[in-house]
């Protein structure tokens, strides 16, 4: 009974308790017993957030991130992550890293990037784990090292992030990091390319259409294009189109 639970946490977040006030925001932002207001959602976690509460501080960050019930301001989203992110939330930091990565709210810095990336991806956040080995991949903010880059793309592809079950394959593909393995590169790039990545669906496509790491089969590789094709992928289109000629 949303409307009751949310009549009780009102009362607890009035008198001051801050896990009430961050519940209460989250009924304001979903709209569960209470019409939606991302207002008010805001003001309940500013209120938690104030009182050191790290979900509400990491939720207040991604509504000054997204502007929503606040104006958008990236300086002030940047703050409230840090907060939430020096207290140890995975989620916190990951947008740090990402933050720092693209230069959104602070100065572009990729070595501290790597730094908040690194606390993420310790935490087992696949997405973070991914982002550290693209910057592994191109040196930036760290020394260029292909094999940590593949260590970082297996712990996320292993838990299922296709991005990274594409690089993986890539990987073993052009032997960076690990020693060339075109069945394995099939392998990882089949992963991929079965939830629905355009990239991996054009790459495992060709590995079809030459006989890497599988039999030759133009018919399957034609399939491959035309997934990657559909989702304008303009690689996909080009051979598709060439294997109608």
């Amino acid at each position: 009974d949303y409307k009751k639970a949310f009549e009780w946490l009102q009362k607890a977040a009035k008198q001051g308790l801050a896990e009430a006030q961050y519940n209460l925001g989250i009924f304001y932002n979903h709209g569960r017993g209470v019409p939606q207001n991302y207002e008010k959602a805001a003001e309940w976690y500013q209120k938690a957030a104030e009182q050191g509460f790290a979900l509400a501080q990491f939720n207040l960050g991604v509504v000054y991130d997204i502007g929503r019930g606040v104006p958008q301001d990236y300086k002030k989203a940047i703050e409230w992550y840090q907060k939430a992110a020096e207290q140890g939330d995975v989620k916190a930091q990951y947008n740090m890293g990402i933050s720092y990565k693209n230069g959104e709210g602070v100065p572009q810095n990729y070595k501290k990037a790597v730094e908040w990336l690194q606390k993420a991806a310790e935490q087992g956040l696949a997405d973070a784990q991914y982002n550290l080995g693209i910057l592994y991949y191109d040196g930036r903010g760290v020394p260029q090292d292909y094999k940590k880059a593949v260590e970082c793309f297996q712990k996320a592809a292993e838990q299922g992030l296709a991005e990274a079950q594409y690089n993986l394959g890539i990987s073993y593909k052009n032997g960076e990091g690990v020693p060339q393995n075109y069945k394995k590169a099939v392998e990882w790039l089949q992963k991929a390319a079965d939830q629905g990545f355009a990239l991996a669906q054009s790459n495992l496509g060709f590995s079809y259409a030459i006989g890497q790491g599988v039999s030759r089969n133009y018919e399957k590789a034609a399939e491959c294009f035309q997934k990657a094709a559909e989702q304008g992928l303009a690689d996909g289109q080009y051979n598709l189109g060439i294997s109608y000629k």
